[in-house]
């Protein structure tokens, strides 16, 4: 039976709070695995390493898996950080590649010659819809989605909203894009943006016509991965609402909402679109 298995971010788990110390990587492991998450997302450049190697007992001791978001400089830290996530039992390792030519043409042979990579290593290969890397912009990607057919994508559809400035009522082609970035996705990442804001308290009111779209679209993404994959194959939904500045603060430096209840509401009502599926 397919699965659906919910991550949090590490990353998420700081705080940021002007004049307070952040939770120690014990408190956070905790943490998540308490609230019944089945793993923890964590960044992965090559400074992150002795965190990552560090947090690997503690994810043992608490039956937790793992995830990598990966920030490759070069095909030499693509290897290292492929092998590191083989060897942590990691699904697949997603890619914010940090080699980011100007040219589609170069695009594409970048993103081709990471698979050939990847297929070498026996590690899955997912490429993230992110800005600032390898996959910033909408355009370019859809493109490279027709020119490479084994190019899988982790989608999150934030950084997409932002890069485009879509505006509610979406615009059928505007959607159009989108669902074809969905058909191409193996992973996704909970948080929701505006087209102006890359992260949305969601419980204020004037946001909910974006929380809605969201929720449509990881629907259909959900859909989508259930009817291509395999009978036994598990699709991972991470839950990445980041501290300030992803957050959004007040003049007091304080954030207008709590990001952890929101990562709970958002698996809570993911897990019921995937159980009413």
């Amino acid at each position: 039976m397919q699965q659906i298995e919910f991550y949090q971010s590490l990353w998420a788990m700081e705080r940021r709070i002007p004049g307070q110390g952040e939770p120690r990587l014990e408190e956070s492991i905790a943490k998540v695995a308490e609230a019944g998450f089945q793993g923890l997302g964590m960044d992965l450049a090559m400074s992150d390493v002795p965190l990552v190697k560090a947090a690997r007992p503690l994810l043992e001791a608490r039956g937790l898996k793992c995830l990598f978001n990966g920030f490759p400089r070069s095909d030499d830290e693509l290897r290292f950080m492929l092998d590191l996530a083989k060897d942590f039992g990691a699904p697949f390792l997603s890619v914010i590649g940090q080699v980011t030519p100007t040219r589609l043409e170069e695009m594409i042979v970048v993103a081709e010659r990471w698979i050939d990579i990847a297929k070498q290593s026996g590690q899955p290969l997912l490429f993230e819809t992110h800005r600032h890397g390898l996959l910033n912009d909408l355009y370019p990607i859809l493109e490279m989605l027709k020119a490479i057919p084994s190019m899988a994508l982790c989608a999150d559809l934030s950084h997409l909203v932002v890069d485009r400035e879509f505006s509610l009522p979406l615009a059928p082609e505007a959607d159009s894009m989108i669902e074809r970035v969905l058909d191409r996705s193996e992973a996704f990442q909970g948080r929701i943006s505006s087209n102006q804001q890359i992260q949305l308290p969601i419980g204020f009111a004037q946001h909910q016509g974006w929380v809605e779209q969201f929720f449509v679209w990881w629907r259909r993404g959900l859909n989508g991965w259930r009817a291509r994959a395999p009978a036994e194959a598990k699709v991972t939904f991470l839950c990445e609402l980041g501290p300030a500045p992803y957050a959004i603060t007040g003049a007091d430096g304080l954030e207008l909402s709590d990001r952890w209840d929101e990562a709970l509401a958002i698996r809570a009502r993911v897990s019921e679109l995937w159980n009413k599926s």
